[in-house]
């Protein structure tokens, strides 16, 4: 069983990441691993490091900036569970594309995820659209098309959830049951 996708929104350091990890642990013993992030500073290249030494080899990583639904279908070919972490540094990397470019990855990202049955695909994003208007343009069509982004995908994953202060609330879907046995589901 497989294509009952998950997007898990919340806030910086709410817990989605580790949430996420734990769904894919417990859905298989060789989840896949699809890093967005772009180390582009020290600070960045500390945060990777981190979040690779927290994932303990348990994933095999793949690192795609920018093209995510070929880098998910590859991991499907060789992976029961998928976890893309994050799709707000992806989008952010999309902005150094044309609109046009940038519209036509994300419907990509959206048809592509439809067509994956044989694995399950969990998107880690950050809600961007709680908090106050931003004061640019630039600033405020990132929110936009983030928010749009998000509707698309939870439109079409079985399983959308916020994470605030560690605590999931389903929105749609559910939580698989996070105390059987990792990777025997």
């Amino acid at each position: 069983m497989g294509g009952r996708h998950f997007l898990i929104l919340g806030g910086a350091r709410s817990g989605k990441s580790a949430l996420a990890e734990k769904i894919a642990l417990n859905l298989c013993a060789n989840p896949a691993y699809i890093a967005t992030a772009q180390a582009r500073d020290d600070e960045m290249l500390a945060r990777v490091k981190q979040h690779r030494l927290e994932r303990n080899g348990a994933f095999t990583t793949f690192e795609e900036p920018l093209d995510l639904s070929r880098t998910i279908e590859k991991a499907a070919a060789a992976h029961r569970a998928i976890v893309v972490d994050c799709l707000t540094l992806w989008m952010s990397n999309l902005a150094e594309l044309s609109e046009q470019d940038t519209a036509k990855r994300s419907e990509d990202l959206v048809q592509t995820l439809a067509h994956i049955q044989s694995s399950d695909v969990i998107f880690v994003s950050n809600e961007v659209g709680l908090g106050i208007v931003p004061a640019n343009s630039i600033a405020r069509s990132f929110r936009d098309e983030t928010g749009i982004l998000h509707q698309r995908l939870a439109g079409v994953c079985a399983n959308t959830m916020l994470v605030v202060a560690g605590l999931p609330l389903v929105l749609k879907g559910q939580i698989p049951d996070l105390q059987s046995e990792p990777g025997k589901r």
